[in-house]
């Protein structure tokens, strides 16, 4: 901004009139009163569109709250930022805040739920101690959706992913072509890649069942080998289910 005044003063001097108030001087006031107000009412770096009709004093906390309330998935802080037309930066002060008020930090009553970062979003869990109270409810509101031999496919997955099925056959010793066919469509399981060689489809766990455990990743499951009872002192360093290959 300094330069261009420069420049303007400059080329009055070298070529414009001499006289206060030449056509040359008022040209560059207004050319110079013109960028002003340009750089006046340009938004300020790193923000975005407030939402339509929204009241002004909503704080962001609250904005983000009612959000996250309704989420059926984990929201990013870019996607946040975008919803409520703050920067980044302030959402994650926002949902420390929310964090430490849900968890009752400073005196304030630590809810049931929490608020948890999950595959690289924010979404509301229950607490792990409130579970058996949720899960009575749930069982007694509808039955369970998967059945036992799902499960038992879906856990043989989800430790030696990627797996085929005849892998995941051999080690359940049953045909779990349905069951695979059930966890691929309730997108529980998806399929990775294919071998070259064999043709055979390899098969592992989806994002969805991360979020329907409450974890990030599958570092984060219990070990294995300690609930088998011939696998107390664990299956080499892994600690997960022996290969049952054949």
């Amino acid at each position: 901004m300094t330069d261009d005044v420069h420049a303007h003063g400059a080329r009055s001097r070298a070529g414009g009139s001499a006289e206060p108030g030449g056509a040359d001087e008022i040209e560059d006031a207004r050319a110079l009163e013109v960028e002003l107000r340009g750089a006046a009412a340009a938004p300020a770096a790193g923000a975005t569109d407030a939402p339509a009709d929204l009241p002004v004093d909503v704080p962001v906390d609250r904005q983000l709250e009612a959000i996250l309330m309704i989420a059926d998935q984990p929201q990013s802080l870019v996607a946040l930022a975008a919803a409520v037309g703050a920067p980044v930066p302030v959402v994650r002060q926002a949902v420390d805040r929310l964090v430490a008020d849900f968890d009752g930090v400073d005196g304030t009553v630590r809810r049931g739920f929490e608020l948890r970062e999950v595959g690289g979003g924010w979404r509301f869990y229950v607490r792990a101690e409130l579970d058996a109270v949720v899960e009575q409810f749930v069982e007694a509101e509808r039955p369970a959706r998967l059945s036992q031999a799902a499960l038992e496919t879906l856990a043989v997955v989800a430790y030696k992913q990627p797996i085929t099925r005849s892998q995941i056959a051999a080690i359940r010793a049953v045909n779990v072509d349905g069951v695979v066919r059930t966890l691929v469509a309730r997108g529980l399981i998806e399929e990775s890649f294919t071998d070259s060689e064999t043709g055979a489809i390899n098969y592992v766990t989806s994002e969805l069942l991360l979020q329907q455990l409450g974890i990030n990743s599958l570092d984060e499951l219990p070990l294995i080998s300690p609930l088998l009872e011939d696998g107390a002192d664990g299956f080499g360093q892994t600690g997960r289910i022996p290969d049952g290959r054949v």
